[in-house]
């Protein structure tokens, strides 16, 4: 009785003994998995001007020269177009433009707009100066 009871504490610790050594390489192996984004990343959220209840996410990736553009549950990746004016990014069906503080989310092949927001510039008031 006394050889099973002695055994069966030897296996206990030997189980108790591989089963702590194994658990700091986990703890490496996650470290390791973690990577630093470098990107140059630009974040916006725009309201529709002409019904005032959408709302377009734009995520500008500069480095990659990439727009994510999420609208109504629906996410849209284009490419940056270096031939068109301003800040334009395309594919297939889509564009995306911001020229000037007016941005445009449009189909290409039906000239659909899908998304209208013009950026509200302030005006200048200037002061007359009323001469005698």
């Amino acid at each position: 009785m006394k050889n099973r009871s002695l055994i069966s504490l030897i296996l206990g610790l030997i189980a108790f003994t591989i089963t702590a050594c194994k658990q700091p390489d986990k703890a490496k192996a996650s470290a390791d998995i973690t990577q630093i984004n470098t990107d140059n990343i630009t974040r916006n959220v725009y309201t529709d001007d002409e019904f005032g209840e959408d709302d377009m996410e734009v995520v500008i990736n500069n480095t990659k020269n990439t727009v994510t553009i999420n609208l109504n549950g629906e996410t849209f990746q284009l490419k940056k177009s270096f031939d068109l004016p301003d800040y334009t990014a395309e594919d297939v069906e889509y564009r995306y433009s911001d020229i000037r503080g007016e941005i445009t989310f449009l189909r290409k092949d039906f000239d659909m707009v899908l998304f209208h927001h013009e950026l509200k510039r302030e005006t200048k008031k200037t002061a007359k100066i009323a001469s005698y």
